[in-house]
Parts: C-alpha cells; structure tokens; sequence
C-alpha cells in the first residue's frame, strides 16, 4: 500500500512538472546594457519575453524635414519626461507615412544617453502591459512603451486593458513609463455612417454625442499629447526627397535637380507623398546612380 502510494505521488508530482513548464511565468528582465530598445513578444507558450533589439534604426530628428511642429511637440514632452517632470502619454495619428513612427526612433537616439529607453508592443499584446510597468517600474531608466499602428476592432480585449492603464490604475501607475502610440485612427475604432443618428441636439443647438461615439472617443482622450500629421505636398515632398538623397550620400545641385522628375514620377506611381515614399524612392535612386 505505501509502495502504490509513494509511486502515485511520485506521478503526481512528475505531472505538475510538466504543467508548470508549460504554464506563463512571470516576465523576467532582460539584459538592459544589450540595447537601448526592446521589444516584447509573447511565446507559443504564454511566456513573455523582452528582446533586446540588435540594430536600432540610426534615424536622427535633423533628419526628420517638414514636420517641425509635431517634432517640437514630441521632443518637448520627451524632455519633460526624462527631467522627472510631468509628461503626458502621447497620440500620433494622421497620413500613414508621414514620420509618425519616425519621429518616436529619432527621439529614442536622441535621449538615450540621457537614459531614455523604448519597448516595443503588439495591439495583441497591450493586455501584458501592466507586467512590464511592474517589471521596470523600480529601473533607473525612463522607457516609452511604444505601440506602432494601433487600432481595435469591436469587442478586442486589449482595447478595455488600454483604457484602464491610461487611466493610470494603481498596477499600471510608475513615474518612469510613458505610452506612445500611433495610428491612422483619431479615435483608434472603426466609425460608421448610422452612428451618427445618435447624436443629439438641445434646444440652442448644441451637439451632443450618443454613447457609441462616446466609448470610441474615450479611448483616445486618454492620451493626454495628440499630434497630428497631414499630407504633404509636392514642394514639402521634395524637400523630403532631397534629404534622404543627401542622408544616403547623393551630392551636387545638378543631381538633385536630375531626380526631381523621377520622384514626381515615383509618388505618381504609388499615389502618394509620403515621406517613407520619398525614402524609397532615395534608396532606389542612390542605388541606380551608386557610381555618380
């Protein structure tokens, strides 16, 4: 009987080996001299893990033209940040392409030897969000959580999770995370036609929103910085263009005027003018041309 019992135990306990392996376990730190961003990812298993990311875009916000006033934006409130002084978490939404992402790395470069860190999330995985504030939340550092491209559709789980850390929750409240968020959605839901008919209108006229428009605004309005970006146009575009031919080496005004036509022709092409445009078109260029 005690033999039967002990080899029952011993199965037992070989059993809750094998469970525990397979089960999340709490977030663990990384190596934080690896690199000054990082990018969290959450495994077939449930564990998740921040990865230091080997090769940080080189991007500097001298190079970032056209958009001063959204820079000016964003570098102040990054300052603002990394001096222990009241910041806000931020917004950027407009034109795809026009530097919103951009501008976030060019930040990161430039503040990183003030201790300024970024950790790169998923939309799937914003659930997690308040593991990682607890996580670096006793660091020396000063980190952007940063989500690229954000947006819900009806009903997701991380749009909830989002509102109550932005929100600042006792889990998710720590003086060194901020969260920087893009999107090409003001309001970060889709909008549709019928729900307007839930506006209302008082008697001197005044709008007022149903509680659908309501719960979609809500989101975004806490976000405390919004920054908005727009298109550009053809002049703002080739200035764009001349930058990154400079950045990648072209020289000499009577080349750059050589190039005009073509990266007229290359936004025709993709209808649009967008900066990662006018990027793509320098590389293909400077590519063309290496021996000029």
């Amino acid at each position: 009987m005690s033999e039967a019992f002990d080899r029952l135990i011993q199965r037992a306990e070989q059993l809750i080996t094998r469970i525990e392996a397979v089960l999340p376990g709490p977030l663990t730190a990384p190596d934080w001299d690896a690199s000054i961003a990082f990018r969290y990812r959450r495994r077939s298993n449930g564990h998740g893990v921040l990865e230091p990311v080997k090769h940080v875009a080189p991007l500097k916000l001298s190079e970032l033209k056209e958009i001063d006033g959204q820079r000016e934006k964003i570098v102040r409130n990054t300052e603002q940040f990394i001096n222990g002084l009241p910041a806000n978490n931020v917004l950027l939404t407009g034109s795809r392409g026009t530097g919103k992402s951009s501008l976030v790395k060019a930040c990161l470069n430039e503040f990183a030897p003030k201790g300024l860190r970024l950790i790169e999330i998923d939309k799937a995985d914003v659930v997690d969000l308040p593991d990682i504030v607890e996580l670096v939340g006793e660091r020396k550092e000063y980190f952007i959580v940063f989500c690229d491209d954000l947006s819900f559709e009806e009903g997701e789980a991380g749009y909830k999770a989002l509102k109550s850390i932005l929100d600042g929750s006792v889990s998710a409240a720590s003086h060194n995370v901020l969260i920087y968020a893009t999107s090409n959605r003001r309001h970060l839901l889709p909008e549709y036609m019928k729900e307007n008919l839930s506006y209302t209108h008082t008697d001197d006229g005044e709008v007022h929103p149903g509680e659908v428009i309501e719960e979609k605004i809500s989101l975004s309005e806490r976000f405390g910085l919004w920054v908005s970006f727009y298109p550009f146009s053809q002049e703002e575009y080739l200035t764009i263009v001349m930058q990154w031919l400079t950045s990648l080496g072209l020289k000499g005004d009577a080349l750059f005027e050589r190039a005009k036509p073509e990266a007229l022709v290359w936004a025709l092409e993709r209808g649009s003018r967008s900066g990662r445009v006018a990027y793509q078109f320098a590389r293909d260029y400077v590519g063309r041309n290496e021996s000029v």
